[in-house]
């Protein structure tokens, strides 16, 4: 199992720890962010490939109170390319 700790960049959560497991993910908690939101999009995650992820969730924008170029999702991909290398 391995385990990737995000710090993202430009939005309201801190940080999301991600478990991963033979390129699944298996498990992801966070530390604020969009609570319900966050949560919704970590659940949907949990058994999905990382690469699967990436392609879903990469380039989605915010559109709330920290509107700009990235969002939660968009850090969450932006992290997990890591493993990727």
């Amino acid at each position: 199992m391995e385990t990737l700790v995000i710090k993202p960049n430009n939005v309201c959560c801190r940080e999301m720890t991600v478990e991963v497991e033979d390129g699944v993910i298996q498990k992801i908690t966070h530390i604020g962010g969009c609570q319900g939101n966050l949560e919704g999009v970590c659940a949907l995650c949990v058994g999905m490939k990382v690469e699967d992820v990436v392609n879903k969730l990469e380039g989605i924008p915010c559109r709330g109170s920290r509107t700009g170029l990235t969002s939660c999702p968009d850090q969450l991909a932006k992290g997990l390319k890591e493993l990727l290398k």
